[in-house]
């Protein structure tokens, strides 16, 4: 059985001067309706007058707040009609191949023969008119259905299908995340026809516009990197650079192991900015642990071991595996659930990339003490090796106490510290248990001492006496002093 067959032509990008002469005879001794996506358009006009049958599709526009929706009722209505009479024409403005998603649906759709004409493309006259050259690097965007990531801010940029203020909008917001609002871009109407017109305005402006419609473009002239420094792709080079020919001696003589100590301490600085609630702090200590790891990235991919990008490919693949219930057809009821798969699924990758001979195994040995303890715990606790209530971890806790105390008696330094080391795993056990971070609380504990004896330390100085003429009961009063401050 014969597809039916839609024929699309393309009515060019200005007006019937700029028609291809095969496709101005097709349409003109075409008998039967054309179907157009849209009736605005200056070619439409001329063709009527010469007797050519329009039906178009403005009104779907109306129907619908999403553009993919007015696009697959139209390719719907297509695949009817064409179903009924056999064979239609479908008109659409520029090159149905260039920016024409009706096309790209009609093109998927396997129950239909669609035929493309051709038709003449704007983009020739769009590079006169800006004049560039688009092998410096081109990015042709449709306004309508984009994000901002994949925008190419060191190439030419151009904007098609600019309909209106919302869209004008839309494409502004999303250029002000990058560029300042007093960068200057160029709104191009009906380019390439005798209506042709060009503005040059900021980009606050945009959509600020008396006139916009189906046959604007807005274009963005290449931004120098330099502009770019909040970009991912910038503080790469940055790091290539130091570490590069010329670059900083200390960022060259820099390798893995040298570089350990200064991401644990970048972690914790992360950690405090927290505790403080201080925004910016976050940022620019969540920055500094960034640069570790491009730092690490880049002295692996100069040795030719891993780049940045099979970081990023790792994780990003590894949060897709652990997240089926987002990314797969699992269902979860709560979070209890989704950590419950997240076991489950990182037990299986371990099974298949080693051979465990233990549960305890797959512990970073790097690790702090106190994390270390917290994971033995965990990794302990998951078959059911564990109290299942305080009151005995407790117990536990306080026995550990008499066998330091008879340790302490025997004078054996090496069993007062293993002793001692007893009571501080007892002690995370209980933490545990009531889910307390121990590092967090620690750190808590730290800066409200610090605190407070920082408050101990002004009262002595006021007091123009040193600090070995106060007793520790009197320097108690100031510490008491400062507890009722906190």
């Amino acid at each position: 059985m014969l597809k039916p067959i839609i024929e699309v032509i393309g009515l060019g990008s200005g007006d019937i001067h700029q028609l291809p002469l095969g496709i101005y005879r097709k349409l003109t001794q075409y008998n039967q309706t054309c179907y157009v996506r849209t009736l605005d358009h200056p070619v439409i006009t001329s063709l009527q007058e010469e007797g050519v049958s329009f039906a178009g599709f403005d009104a779907v526009y109306e129907r619908h707040d999403q553009f993919e929706a007015v696009y697959e009722e139209i390719a719907a209505i297509l695949e009817e009609k064409a179903k009924e009479q056999g064979q239609i024409v479908y008109a659409v403005p520029g090159h149905p191949m260039l920016a024409e998603r009706t096309v790209q649906i009609l093109l998927e759709n396997d129950r239909l023969d669609v035929q493309i004409a051709g038709g003449q493309s704007f983009l020739d006259d769009l590079f006169r008119t800006f004049q560039f050259d688009p092998i410096e690097g081109f990015q042709f965007v449709d306004g309508t259905s984009f994000e901002r990531y994949q925008l190419q801010y060191e190439q030419h940029l151009v904007f098609c299908q600019v309909y209106d203020a919302f869209i004008a909008s839309e494409v502004k917001l999303a250029l002000l995340e990058d560029l300042p609002p007093e960068y200057m871009i160029y709104i191009a109407e009906a380019v390439g026809s005798e209506q042709e017109s060009v503005k040059h305005i900021p980009l606050y402006q945009l959509d600020q516009q008396t006139h916009l419609s189906n046959l604007t473009s807005v274009y963005v002239p290449p931004i120098d990197k330099q502009e770019l420094n909040h970009q991912f792709f910038r503080l790469r080079e940055v790091v290539a650079s130091l570490r590069g020919p010329g670059g900083c001696p200390w960022d060259q003589k820099q390798t893995h192991e040298s570089l350990k100590k200064y991401l644990i301490e970048e972690a914790y600085e992360v950690l405090d900015a927290i505790d403080q609630e201080d925004d910016d702090a976050i940022a620019e200590e969540l920055g500094d642990v960034l640069l570790q790891v491009l730092l690490h990235s880049q002295i692996a991919e100069e040795a030719g071991y891993f780049t940045i990008d099979d970081v990023i490919c790792s994780i990003t693949e590894k949060m897709i595996r652990r997240h089926p219930h987002v990314f797969g057809n699992i269902k979860v009821k709560d979070e209890n659930e989704v950590m419950v798969n997240w076991e489950s699924i990182k037990q299986q990758e371990k099974k298949q990339n080693q051979h465990q001979e233990s549960i305890l195994d797959g512990i970073p040995k790097a690790f702090p003490a106190m994390l270390m303890a917290e994971e033995l715990q965990k990794k302990a606790a998951k078959v059911g090796f564990d109290w299942d209530n305080a009151a005995d971890m407790l117990a536990k806790v306080e026995e550990e106490l008499l066998e330091w105390k008879e340790a302490i008696a025997s004078g054996d330094s090496d069993e007062i510290t293993k002793e001692f080391g007893d009571i501080l795993f007892a002690m995370i056990n209980i933490a545990r248990y009531y889910k307390i971070n121990p590092e967090i609380a620690l750190l808590l504990t730290n800066r409200k001492f610090k605190k407070r004896f920082q408050y101990v330390e002004q009262s002595v100085k006021a007091s123009t006496k040193e600090w070995k003429e106060f007793t520790l009961e009197q320097l108690d009063v100031f510490w008491e002093e400062a507890k009722k401050e906190d």
